[in-house]
């Protein structure tokens, strides 16, 4: 199974009875190794759970700190890339050449690396030479 088809997959789980809006997420571990995640919605926006965390936390809580390729789909198959904040998240365990495979309907998909997603990122080397200034 290849990773969009898997981040399709994951859509049949979210709970999205506010948007209406389903994403599904793969992600692919140095090793091999594919983590699946989907939006999982609150009634208080901000305690909602995006498909690209989701499968990240996983893929961590089982021990895996390398990830080299992640799929991101929508049920309306859109083209959705991840968020800022799921940038951010993916930063902090990812290099900058991860890359983010967007699904775009029709087997038209769309790549990117996370450093053209999220360049200028906030890591522990920003914040380190923000200490010493």
């Amino acid at each position: 199974m290849d990773l969009i088809e898997a981040a399709r997959d994951a859509l049949d789980d979210a709970h999205v009875p506010y948007s209406e809006y389903r994403v599904g997420a793969a992600l692919r571990t140095a090793d091999g190794t594919v983590y699946t995640g989907c939006n999982i919605e609150n009634a208080n926006y901000s305690n909602s759970l995006h498909a690209e965390e989701v499968a990240l936390a996983e893929a961590v809580k089982d021990g895996h700190r390398e990830f080299d390729r992640i799929a991101v789909a929508s049920g309306v198959r859109d083209g959705v890339t991840p968020c800022g904040m799921c940038r951010q998240t993916l930063a902090e365990f990812a290099a900058d050449d991860l890359v983010v495979v967007c699904d775009e309907g029709g087997g038209e998909t769309s790549e990117y690396t996370l450093g053209e997603l999220l360049p200028n990122t906030i890591s522990e080397g920003t914040l380190d030479d923000a200490r010493g200034a």
